[in-house]
């Protein structure tokens, strides 16, 4: 079977990181694999890009960036696209199956909610974008036991502390969501501490439904 596994060595992100990039970057993807044997992956996928701008509304400011299906296509994009380190705070990149909006108010993420991963203010050089990459390829590579209820994750860029969080369909679905938590610390190599909570503000309470 292809792995979509490649060293992250190999897989620099532009450094223009402009907006202008963020803007072109669907047709330069499509257009660098056209030549390229195809491997398809189990879903499509959107990246979005939210930059802040407190004169917009929260929804006008999710720019739907391009979409994938392929592993040489997803691997295009990566190279295009600044990582989640070269971003100014309140920036965020989130990364859906095709037709899921990046928002809890969606169909498919009403009754959901989200693992986070809260990294210190130091890991944004260090770690933010290796860590941010390895959950890409977690969930785009249908490696999990449970990616049908894996909706899509968002990577928030924060002064206090990054956050990687990843979102599931149905926050009722205790079985899946452990076992989408204990993969995906494993997957990413990390002890640190990861908390589930749902979307819905009417239900959440004032702790996570798991820590692991």
């Amino acid at each position: 079977m292809f792995s979509i596994q490649r060293s992250i060595a190999s897989s620099v992100g532009s450094s223009s990181g402009s907006s202008r990039s963020i803007d072109t970057i669907g047709s330069v993807a499509s257009s660098d694999t056209d030549d390229y044997t195809r491997h398809p992956l189990n879903d499509e996928w959107s990246l979005w890009y939210l930059q802040n701008d407190r004169t917009k509304s929260w929804e006008d400011m999710q720019t739907k960036v391009t979409s994938f299906r392929t592993v040489e296509d997803f691997w295009c994009l990566h190279n295009h696209v600044l990582g989640p380190s070269g971003l100014g705070d309140m920036n965020d990149y989130s990364l859906f199956k095709n037709n899921i909006r990046p928002m809890w108010e969606d169909i498919a993420n009403k009754y959901g909610g989200r693992w986070v991963l809260t990294l210190g203010r130091h890991q944004r050089r260090s770690d933010l974008d290796s860590m941010w990459l390895d959950t890409i390829l977690y969930v785009i590579g249908g490696t999990s036991r449970h990616s049908e209820e894996i909706n899509g994750i968002v990577v928030n860029v924060r002064s206090r502390g990054d956050k990687i969080s990843l979102w599931t369909a149905d926050c009722h679905n205790k079985s899946a969501i452990n076992g989408i938590g204990n993969e995906f610390k494993k997957y990413l190599g990390t002890d640190a501490r990861i908390v589930y909570e749902m979307h819905n503000a009417n239900s959440k309470s004032s702790k996570p439904l798991v820590v692991l």
